[in-house]
């Protein structure tokens, strides 16, 4: 199974200060980072400490302060991606993620649009999502689109299930857009797991790990992960595994569990 594995640096190897996680992921085996907010770093200093480590940028959040689903931000949106995409250039990230609503400090939901009807919010987000697919073309970037929990982290968040990502995804039909499949999200959301990967495969662009109840490393919660990581290699993965986790112990102790289910698929 050949597939790249990424490190999110905001919540793994959060012992060491910022900028020394980008070696201390590259030593652990890790390919590539993802963080979240962008507008908080010095890419300057992100793309020496890259290119001296041999680390590299997968991904980080495209949005902000703006919502997918609120027709009145598509300007501000639009305008916020497109920096995203040259922030995204100077460290040399293939891709981006984006969301249905702005999110605030510890992914918090800033506004749940209750007062908007889902008539708005789905033709909100298509008309939007358009034009981002037009800017990530002409960019040669990804974006992927990522539901979310809405019961434990995100409270209040608009996209909440694969087949509402696949199918706005799979009516723009852009090669450029894509949908984020984070395992831990969907389990609280949806479950079905196995039987959701298979269906709308062909429009998952990116994966995100971690086990649930607690949003730790494989092995700790109540996923089979064997079984989830065999499937990937059934359906011969070879994209990019993003560990979004909080380390149950330590760091040390979550590298560990997420590099033995490798280790065990290389033998496949």
């Amino acid at each position: 199974m050949n597939f790249e594995q990424a490190a999110c640096i905001e919540s793994m190897y959060t012992e060491l200060p910022f900028m020394e996680r980008f070696g201390a992921a590259k030593k652990d085996g890790f390919e590539y980072v993802e963080f979240w907010s962008w507008v908080d770093k010095d890419l300057d200093a992100i793309a020496e400490i890259c290119q001296e480590t041999g680390m590299k940028v997968r991904a980080f959040n495209g949005d902000a302060d703006y919502s997918l689903v609120d027709p009145t931000h598509k300007k501000d949106y639009l305008e916020f991606l497109t920096r995203s995409i040259e922030a995204a250039k100077k460290v040399g990230a293939p891709s981006l993620t984006i969301h249905s609503n702005a999110l605030g400090d510890l992914g918090v939901v800033v506004n749940h649009y209750t007062e908007l009807s889902d008539t708005i919010k789905i033709c909100s987000m298509y008309d939007m999502l358009l034009e981002c697919a037009k800017l990530a073309e002409a960019n040669d970037i990804l974006l992927n689109l990522e539901p979310l929990n809405i019961y434990v982290d995100h409270v209040g968040n608009y996209l909440a299930t694969t087949q509402a990502a696949s199918e706005m995804i799979g009516l723009i039909n852009s090669p450029k857009l894509k949908v984020l499949y984070d395992v831990y999200h969907m389990q609280i959301n949806e479950g079905n797991l196995s039987d959701n990967i298979r269906k709308y495969w062909d429009h998952i662009g990116h994966i995100h790990v971690a086990d649930t109840p607690g949003r730790h490393e494989p092995g700790t919660g109540e996923i089979n992960y064997h079984h989830i990581f065999n499937l990937l290699a059934e359906l011969n993965y070879t994209g990019c595994i993003g560990y979004e986790l909080f380390p149950k112990n330590s760091t040390e102790e979550a590298v560990k569990a997420i590099m033995s289910y490798k280790k065990n698929l290389l033998k496949i």
